[in-house]
């Protein structure tokens, strides 16, 4: 990944982890369309890079994000010039994160509301600092979860938590995060990085970059179908892709040797036949409904 600037994160790697920052700490990392497009060309970046394993997200300052950045006042929700085709910018970041080929951990150091409490959502693993906060508050600002919350929210808590959090929006501590499963663990201040960086260290050091990149997939995807007929036949398929080629040798070879494992397969090269296996959705605009005409049901 190469050196770039950015105007409301900051992008490092270091050891195959690449640590994004929320970057406006003057605002509480306050996210905006310029985050929104910051975050989309990093992403991107970082799916392009081989050497890139884990994504560590956090927040500069005190705060991971305050929500969305309201500073025009009343109208900083009106999207009605854009009508049916406006597009959620969280939203977007949002399905970004759901189709990264790279594992992400958000270390949570602070104050996340709204978007900065919904965008951590599809992020895989969401550790907290003793000074997090969360709070999907949309409805105290009367506007309805965006970055895709209602899809991904139940899913990750259950349907009676979500709703209770979405109904009341009320802002609510770590250790309720933590046993609601929002977050995986809570850490003092300073010891919150180096958690999540041991986290990302285990990935990176240990697995197939392939398997993972895979695996990321085939758990997001699954949680829409039906049966696990659907997934017994993927894993069978992918496993027939995938067997006999270089990583799992390499796995079982190194296994069986007691040493670390190196492998050599690629996600920009090397991925099987099959991948993508789904078709990707396109956002097509909600027809606005047209009053029935007169006499009509």
């Amino acid at each position: 990944m190469t050196e770039q600037e950015y105007d409301t994160v900051r992008a490092e790697v270091a050891d195959r982890i690449l640590t994004v920052t929320l970057n406006r700490p003057e605002k509480l990392n306050a996210f905006n369309p310029q985050m929104m497009a910051d975050l989309l060309d990093v992403l991107d970046a970082a799916d392009a890079d081989d050497d890139i394993r884990v994504i560590v997200v956090t927040g500069a300052g005190r705060g991971f994000c305050a929500g969305a950045d309201v500073s025009s006042g009343g109208s900083s929700f009106d999207h009605r010039k854009a009508g049916a085709w406006h597009r959620d910018t969280g939203g977007r970041v949002a399905l970004r994160l759901f189709s990264s080929t790279k594992p992400v951990i958000a270390a949570i150091n602070g104050p996340a509301a709204g978007v900065g409490a919904s965008m951590t959502l599809p992020m895989d693993i969401r550790l907290a600092s003793t000074s997090a906060k969360f709070g999907f508050v949309f409805a105290r600002r009367g506007i309805v979860p965006e970055s895709a919350a209602s899809w991904f929210l139940p899913r990750a808590v259950g349907m009676q938590r979500a709703m209770e959090w979405v109904a009341t929006g009320r802002v609510f501590g770590p250790e309720e995060a933590l046993a609601a499963g929002l977050v995986r663990s809570v850490h003092p201040p300073e010891e919150l990085l180096p958690a999540a960086y041991a986290l990302a260290r285990e990935i990176a050091d240990n697995t197939s970059a392939i398997s993972v990149a895979l695996s990321r997939q085939m758990m997001w995807r699954m949680l829409g179908e039906s049966h696990p007929m659907a997934a017994h036949r993927l894993d069978s398929r992918i496993m027939s892709q995938i067997g006999g080629g270089p990583d799992p040798v390499e796995g079982v070879q190194s296994f069986l040797a007691k040493r670390p494992p190196a492998f050599p397969g690629r996600v920009s090269k090397d991925m099987p036949p099959l991948y993508p296996w789904w078709q990707e959705e396109e956002f097509r605009p909600l027809e606005e409904q047209t009053p029935a005409a007169e006499g009509q049901g």
